[in-house]
């Protein structure tokens, strides 16, 4: 099998590896050539570390991982990490409470989390001081069956709330987000994302035709578009609302994290 033939271990790696680390590894063995023995070491360790950022391109900040390349994701290129499974919002999230937030301190405080992601449900739970509930309508992954918009915990319960792409599946989201309002202590701040697709916000319930709803608002499970205008009904609720981008984030890492430009906006709220 030496030499040349269909299943040599050369044709193997020439199949297996990158082009552009076959050019390295050969640019190494020159160096056993070129340099005395004594010195081959060092100058081999300068080149092998060369080699990390093509490898270390990308980096999860949720699991920690780091690759060359995450997964396509609905057309998005490099939107998937293949470890966790998040998406460029978790991790941008994620970023958030990690650098604009005390969520990580070890204070003890009462989260509620509906829809929980499976990436960030596995990272939340196990974090210390953390009071953490998972809530969904369907129960699936979830702790408690909730409807959002009537939900059964008292006034003033929680010190966190996370709801992310939830309230575009729910056909009175301004019910919900007074639900969110309520449940949430005074002290408390609400995390709350939607997809930003639209100008303004645009809703019709007429439309119930799974691929009329797909074609109108991008996904047969969706039931409005929303525009930027989506924090006055966070305001309408009771809410203060701070609103932050990628670049208020991460503007010097984000694409170290793959957090595209297109990510939409995050909505801060606190209670009046």
């Amino acid at each position: 099998m030496a030499g040349g033939g269909a299943f040599s271990v050369a044709n193997l790696i020439k199949r297996i590896v990158p082009g552009i680390i076959q050019r390295r590894l050969k640019t190494l063995l020159s160096y056993f050539r070129r340099f005395p023995r004594p010195g081959r070491l060092k100058v081999i360790k300068q080149k092998a570390r060369a080699l990390l950022p093509y490898y270390r391109r990308f980096h999860c900040p949720i699991c920690g991982a780091w690759d060359r390349r995450f997964e396509s994701f609905r057309g998005r290129p490099d939107a998937r990490c293949p470890m966790c499974g998040s998406l460029e919002r978790h991790r941008f999230v994620w970023l958030f409470w990690l650098r604009q937030t005390d969520l990580f301190s070890g204070a003890r405080a009462k989260m509620l989390h509906f829809a929980p992601e499976p990436c960030l449900a596995s990272r939340l739970s196990q974090m210390s001081g953390l009071d953490y509930t998972t809530a969904d309508l369907r129960r699936r992954h979830a702790m408690v069956k909730a409807d959002i918009t009537d939900l059964q915990f008292p006034d003033e319960t929680f010190d966190v709330l996370y709801c992310s792409h939830v309230l575009e599946h729910v056909p009175d989201d301004r019910q919900g987000i007074r639900e969110c309002c309520r449940v949430l202590k005074r002290t408390g701040w609400a995390l709350i994302l939607v997809p930003i697709t639209a100008r303004s916000t645009f809703e019709d319930p007429s439309i119930t035709d799974p691929k009329e709803r797909e074609r109108v608002f991008g996904l047969a499970g969706h039931l409005r578009r929303y525009g930027p205008d989506f924090a006055d009904r966070l305001r309408e609720a009771g809410f203060v609302v701070s609103v932050y981008t990628p670049d208020d984030v991460a503007r010097e890492d984000a694409a170290r994290f793959s957090i595209g430009p297109k990510v939409g906006p995050l909505y801060l709220c606190r209670r009046h």
